[in-house]
């Protein structure tokens, strides 16, 4: 039986570890995390906004000197040390497990309000056919669909039109979750990731052909060369990728520990990475020919219509489609796109603590998957629900993706790259099957250019939310739901490595002992 080594020789995996069956569903599965809201509308956004078409060369070389290296070293950590983000770091040394812990607590938190926003998805998808926002879809949503009080504060005014979608769509992904990673997370990515990419494309294809759709294109495509100057515009092209590759939060860790030992690495990499951004492209075209549309018919710029995120999606797009021909498909393709977007990323979100449940404690698949998932839907069907749930979403997203994953991700890089030494290692590791071999400028990549921008990005967050209460919203609310989410983060991940793994757990295994034994003799031949 092996045990944990400063030297960052692996420890044991679980025995009987799940395994995806094929390379195949794995690429379908990661593609499948990494594509999610964000690409449907956060990028056609932040891309007109930092230089249009000129914005697809820091874009390019974000993901390149980035987004890929950082893709690669979190499938070295997961699929050497075969574990979850806990125990897989913890195998690369011992004190490294809190970096485990603290991406678990980050993936809780996305957890709970991720899934209110496909639940949201779920009822405009419904609401197309009818159209049943009116004349004022802004008013429909804040007033009628969601009922949001006047007051930032914590209530519970429970509104039913989204409590319902909400339970059904937690019933849902914890079936998945119980099933399993082959037929559970295998098979719903390999029926719902092609439903929407099918169902995106007739989206595309419907959007083109609007009047006033060839203005959004350019609007979106014209580049604007002097942006290339502003360091701002790159650090969003950064800042972009961090977020919509999935890396940093333990979950390509944990769905690269699933592949087989003999698996390429860095080719999965590649498909992972460039699909993501194939699809990030298509939702540009599609949402900019659209906005185009709205623009004509409304006799104003197609910068006056652009907006990001939620007023995007649940106040332009209705809008968009009570004015286009053939509205109500292009209203179903449009929410539909983003329910099967926001499950796929939200299994993969969950399956980071569901793993670490199994690893720590050695329960089963089914007693993990429900010990995890029914406390985070209760918390879910308990805050968001309710006409004080957008400002709580609101405030965790921000504070999340800035604390939480962007601090996270500087802290496990310096600490891996700088302190602990395993690049040198975890290159070797990637360069035994894999097809595109890492060596030394992948390790600068990984050693200095990510701490860099992570450090640039990192320190813009913290200036601009130190220096202005975000949006404006009560100071106490912002400390306990913002900064006070970010500090217990840490504290919680602290606290959970202090605790003992059980004799049950999934720390050591004989099995994959074996399995060491038999690489090191490859090795050595």
């Amino acid at each position: 039986m092996t045990t944990a080594s400063s030297s960052g020789t692996p420890l044991a995996a679980p025995a009987g570890r799940e395994t995806f069956s094929s390379r195949k569903l794995f690429i379908l599965s990661a593609i499948g995390s990494a594509v999610g809201l964000g690409n449907i509308w956060r990028f056609p956004y932040i891309a007109y906004e930092n230089g249009g078409g000129a914005f697809l060369v820091p874009y390019l070389v974000a993901l390149l000197s980035a987004g890929i290296p950082l893709l690669f070293l979190d499938y070295a950590i997961g699929h050497k040390f075969r574990g979850s983000a806990p125990l897989a770091y913890r195998r690369l040394h011992r004190s490294a497990e809190v970096l485990g812990w603290w991406q678990v607590l980050v993936c809780f938190i996305i957890a709970i309000y991720y899934a209110v926003i496909i639940a949201w998805s779920a009822m405009y998808t419904w609401f197309s056919v009818t159209k049943a926002w009116g004349a004022d879809p802004g008013a429909f949503f804040t007033g009628d669909f969601l009922q949001v009080s006047e007051s930032v504060n914590v209530g519970f005014n429970f509104v039913p039109g989204v409590f319902w979608p909400l339970m059904i769509t937690w019933v849902v992904v914890i079936g998945i979750m119980v099933a399993g990673v082959n037929k559970g997370i295998s098979r719903a990515n390999a029926v719902f990731l092609p439903l929407l990419v099918v169902m995106f494309i007739i989206l595309v294809v419907q959007s083109v052909f609007l009047p006033g759709a060839v203005d959004g294109l350019n609007a979106f495509f014209t580049p604007n060369w002097e942006a290339l100057g502003d360091p701002g515009v790159w650090a969003a092209a950064y800042g972009h990728i961090f977020f919509s590759l999935s890396v940093a939060f333990g979950i390509m860790v944990t769905y690269s520990s699933y592949l087989k030992r003999k698996t390429d690495l860095t080719g999965s990499g590649m498909v992972v990475g460039f699909a993501n951004s194939g699809f990030e492209i298509l939702a540009g075209i599609g949402v900019f020919a659209a906005l185009g549309f709205m623009a004509h018919n409304a006799g104003t710029a197609v910068g006056d219509v652009a907006v990001p995120g939620i007023g995007l999606a649940f106040i332009a797009f209705p809008t968009i489609v009570s004015a286009a021909p053939a509205g109500a498909l292009m209203g179903v393709l449009f929410f539909g796109s983003l329910v099967f977007a926001g499950v796929t990323s939200l299994i993969s979100i969950l399956e980071v603590i569901v793993a670490a449940v199994q690893d720590k404690l050695g329960w089963s698949r089914v007693k993990a998957s429900l010990a995890v998932s029914i406390p985070v839907a209760f918390i879910s069907l308990l805050l968001f629900p309710t006409a004080t749930g957008l400002y709580l979403l609101d405030t965790f997203d921000a504070f999340v993706n800035s604390f939480g994953i962007l601090a996270g991700a500087l802290v496990a890089v310096i600490i891996i790259a700088w302190f602990l030494r395993k690049l040198p290692m975890l290159s070797d590791h990637l360069n035994k099957v894999s097809s595109v071999r890492m060596r030394t400028t992948w390790i600068a990549l990984v050693s200095v250019v990510a701490p860099l921008v992570l450090g640039y990005i990192l320190y813009n967050e913290f200036a601009t939310k130190i220096t202005e209460t975000y949006e404006d919203y009560p100071v106490w609310f912002v400390g306990v739901f913002g900064w006070g989410m970010a500090g217990a983060l840490v504290v919680g991940a602290l606290l959970l490595t202090l605790i003992p793994w059980s004799a049950k757990s999934k720390l050591n295994d004989p099995e994959y002992a074996a399995m060491v034994a038999a690489d090191e003799a490859e090795e050595t031949r």
